[in-house]
């Protein structure tokens, strides 16, 4: 009989549940959001410092988490149950922060490269640091390195292989098997290319092409999933910010398809999820930053719903959940 994604069984060798993701059957953690914060905890890092968190399954508006320990930018990270883990700047600085406890993050060890603008993705294990930016002066550019760190270990990052291009200023994501870039760009100056790549979070080796966007021309795009479906959300499409989000299903290959559509235009958006809502926060609306909070059902389509507001307005942060599609 044909597998569905999502469906759930009990392994009789081994004791435990399981539910198929669309590739695979994965084991049921033991542990929950719901166990550990009450819910799927969301962080919004920096990149003023500043933290805000959220439970993705109520509405409102976000709580002080703590501060970033030091002063930086252009932040990106993911997390697995317990643990986010985030890069920003232009430095080669990892950073980690414990979900559950509120308070500042702390030093967890460094890049394999320096760079900013990082698209980060993670399963239950592993935090995969993809492509991204060198400093602007005196060259910029864009860079296809790939490197990782096992999030519960602390250290500095290990090669994992090269992006099939130079990817930056977009937003990682993930299943439990696959993590994902999109609403990337790979040239300083041009419009975005369109691409969404893939690689296998638990080996090594390259990224390979998935498709495309539905708006194929768009960047600087906030991702965020569930274990079955990724969402991209907004992004800047010359001249202006964008509101559109489109989904893929991650098991197969193939374009990106339209969702809806958010309560603004935005670029820079921080983006988290839980296994049934994404929620997409902050971002830069020409003229200036927003502080609104949108979410939507991540199975169904449509158009987003106001959740709350940021603590203030903010773009270029870093995101992530003890919910997110990467855990299951």
């Amino acid at each position: 009989m044909e597998q569905v994604a999502g469906s759930i069984r009990f392994n009789t060798d081994s004791a435990k549940m399981e539910i198929y993701n669309g590739e695979q059957w994965w084991e049921i953690d033991s542990t929950s959001p719901e166990q550990q914060t009450g819910g799927t905890r969301a962080l919004f890092i920096g990149p003023d410092q500043v933290i805000d968190f959220i439970n993705i399954s109520t509405t409102g508006d976000a709580t002080d988490f703590g501060d970033v320990h030091y002063n930086t930018g252009n932040l990106d990270g993911s997390s697995d149950r317990t643990r986010a883990v985030f890069s920003g700047g232009y430095d080669n600085v990892i950073s980690k922060l414990q979900i559950e406890s509120q308070g500042n993050s702390s030093d967890f060890g460094d890049l394999t490269l320096a760079r900013g603008n990082i698209n980060v993705c993670a399963d239950r294990t592993r935090a995969v640091f993809m492509g991204g930016f060198t400093h602007p002066s005196p060259t910029p550019a864009g860079v296809n390195v790939i490197d990782y760190v096992t999030v519960q270990s602390e250290g500095n990052a290990v090669d994992f292989g090269d992006m099939r291009d130079t990817h930056y200023e977009g937003m990682g994501f993930s299943s439990q098997t696959r993590g994902f870039v999109a609403g990337a760009n790979s040239t300083p100056g041009t419009i975005g290319t369109g691409e969404i790549d893939y690689i296998t979070i638990s080996t090594l080796g390259n990224s390979a092409g998935f498709g495309d966007q539905f708006e194929t021309s768009t960047w600087q795009r906030a991702c965020a999933s569930n274990a079955i479906r990724g969402l991209i959300m907004g992004g800047r499409k010359s001249p202006t910010e964008v509101n559109t989000i489109e989904f893929i299903t991650m098991a197969s290959l193939g374009n990106a398809l339209d969702f809806g559509d958010l309560n603004r235009i935005a670029r820079y958006e921080f983006a988290a999820s839980s296994p049934t809502r994404a929620v997409n926060a902050g971002g830069y609306s020409s003229p200036a930053n927003n502080n609104t909070i949108d979410y939507v059902q991540i199975m169904s389509t449509g158009n987003a719903l106001d959740f709350g507001d940021l603590t203030a307005a903010r773009n270029k942060g870093a995101s992530a959940s003890n919910g997110h599609g990467g855990l299951g």
